[in-house]
């Protein structure tokens, strides 16, 4: 064949009259009775090619064509006859007349049509992964994502961050999600693990004077999948030393907008800050969707000093969501009594404001003057209604948090745009009903926030850390912190996380040996590139952004993994199944 010249989408009404080389596969092909129309694909786009008789060997060669044929076209631009042109395609107002045409490659009709892709079942679209990846629909959230990385590397290298590598086979670390073992054949009875994060090493490397590092790094964790999930994924790591927080927050904001304007043309507002009990006290969520309309609203105070009735002036907490301008049916107010109940609630009580007045659930129980005290305290206005949900304080806020993100969604009242939040000071601690101890709530290399230090010994639970979230629309794309470099924290971070010296020194002690060789402060952040790419792409699934993903079940099915070894292989590792 002759070399290609153009890619489809490059060529214009500018180069009418011209003999271009094109090449793809074919889209669609029509025959007209003497005509033949291919519309020939390549990864920009689509461009016409209209075969004549007069022309018998191209159109012989281009008769024979089917979907999916690979071919090479050589020919002249034309205009496109008046009232034939497709605005939708950069292409749209030419077309080929071939002189030339090569059957590059034939092809099977396919399980399915890239085209139609859409409808077919996902397990078949993965098996045949490199046909679905022909949906330009698919192919523009790959070329978006290349924008994405490309930003992203341009602005880490104009701020003096340095890319380096770390190790894809690590140490098996005790926090965190369950590790992928890799078994050592030289060392029989003994496991790498594939890395959870670059974690370690990227604060080794501060301890090293590397000052600002970065890395697009692929890791890997063995845990339950979810759409916003995959046993595999991509982050943007990053870790830099002698900046305060607010610095380091400061730069990875100016790192987003870079990444938008450059990928998207999208001007970022300003992030909004807030701590995490800001976020839960006012959306009940820690990452909350600030599209979804105005925060909670907290009634204890007012319950505490004007209601008598005990379920509510009893409760720990009672809190509101309000829903505006909306006046619901009561088989719609027992449908959100229901949601309220699958959402941890014990109850919940409605209150409907109208031009008559106002109507409740709870009327046997709240006087006028009662519900007159809610309606002022939730600020409520006419055609507007109160949920309200009394409890233990942090269930109810998650309960009011999900009806809150409901009726946004069932109404459609959630905001159009980009709403991106730093969410700061969350817990060092939590405690595992599972494990019966204190987990750490981020990671065990967290620095506890200054003024809670002394609490680690005495009251764990109410740490504050210096840790925190980046926040896209009610999804959470990176989680970082300020790092503890200091041997003595660490170590009393470990032993309130119930690691004993012996094993503190077995699991970490190449790493607080470290820090005892002059560690400056540092901090960093690690982004979900997978995850930010399907929110900018307005994808529904990380497999619509990932080349070749794993299914809900972690499995390839286009690969057929994970699969059975051969015993040898097994022999060598000294690894026996167990049944």
């Amino acid at each position: 064949m002759e070399g290609r010249t153009h890619y489809a989408a490059d060529i214009t009404e500018q180069m009418i009259g011209e003999t271009v080389s094109v090449a793809g596969w074919v889209h669609r092909r029509r025959d007209h009775g003497g005509l033949i129309f291919i519309d020939l694909r390549d990864r920009t786009g689509l461009v016409q090619i209209v075969a004549e008789p007069v022309h018998a060997e191209s159109f012989s060669e281009l008769d024979r064509v089917r979907a999916e044929f690979v071919v090479a076209v050589t020919g002249k631009v034309r205009a496109r006859p008046a009232g034939m042109e497709n605005p939708e395609l950069t292409s749209g107002r030419i077309e080929i007349e071939p002189s030339r045409v090569a059957i590059l490659s034939e092809a099977k009709t396919p399980p399915f049509m890239p085209v139609d892709a859409d409808t077919v079942d996902e397990g078949l679209r993965l098996k045949y992964r490199y046909i679905d990846l022909r949906r330009p629909s698919l192919l523009r959230n790959f070329v978006l994502r290349d924008k994405v990385l490309i930003a992203v590397r341009n602005f880490f290298h104009a701020h003096g961050f340095l890319d380096v590598e770390t190790p894809s086979l690590a140490r098996s670390t005790p926090e965190g999600a369950r590790d992928f073992l890799v078994p050592s054949r030289l060392a029989p009875g003994e496991f790498y693990a594939l890395p959870q994060s670059p974690q370690i090493f990227k604060q080794l490397l501060m301890v090293a004077g590397f000052d600002r590092y970065y890395q697009i790094a692929k890791v890997f964790r063995d845990e339950d999948l979810r759409a916003d999930r995959q046993p595999e994924f991509t982050q943007i790591d990053v870790e830099m030393s002698f900046m305060s927080q607010g610095e380091i927050l400061d730069m990875m904001e100016a790192m987003l907008r870079q990444v938008f304007r450059d990928s998207m043309e999208v001007d970022l507002a300003p992030f909004v800050r807030m701590t995490w009990r800001q976020a839960m006290e006012g959306y009940g969520s820690d990452k909350p969707d600030l599209r979804a309309g105005e925060p909670l609203c907290d009634l204890t105070a007012q319950v505490k000093a004007h209601i008598g009735w005990p379920v509510l002036r009893e409760a720990t907490f009672v809190g509101g969501v309000v829903l505006r301008h909306y006046q619901p049916s009561r088989r719609q107010l027992d449908a959100w009594a229901e949601a309220a109940k699958t959402h941890g609630a014990s109850g919940l009580i409605w209150i409907v404001k109208t031009g008559e007045g106002l109507r409740t659930s709870a009327g046997k129980w709240l006087s006028e003057e009662d519900l007159l005290h809610l309606a002022e305290a939730a600020q409520l206005g006419p055609d507007d209604t109160l949920l309200v949900v009394a409890g233990e304080k942090w269930p109810s806020l998650a309960a009011l948090g999900q009806l809150r993100l409901e009726f946004a969604r069932q109404e459609q009242r959630v905001e159009d745009g980009w709403r991106f939040l730093w969410v700061t000071e969350f817990p060092l601690f939590e405690w595992s009903d599972e494990e019966k101890r204190l987990v750490s709530a981020h990671h065990p290399f967290t620095m506890p926030h200054p003024e809670d230090v002394d609490l680690i010994a005495t009251d764990p639970l109410s740490v504050r850390s210096q840790a925190y979230d980046v926040v896209l629309n009610g999804t959470e794309l990176a989680s970082g912190s300020l790092r503890i470099y200091q041997p003595e924290l660490q170590s009393r971070i470990f032993a309130a996380l119930g690691l004993d010296p012996e094993e503190t020194e077995e699991k970490f002690g190449f790493l607080i040996n470290a820090f005892q060789y002059g560690a400056p402060p540092h901090g960093g952040i690690a982004f979900g590139l997978d995850r930010l790419v399907m929110l900018m792409a307005g994808a529904k699934s990380l497999r619509e952004v990932i080349a070749f993903p794993k299914t809900a079940r972690g499995f390839d099915p286009l690969m057929n993994s994970p699969s059975l070894v051969d015993t040898r292989q097994l022999d060598d590792v000294g690894i026996q199944i167990k049944k």
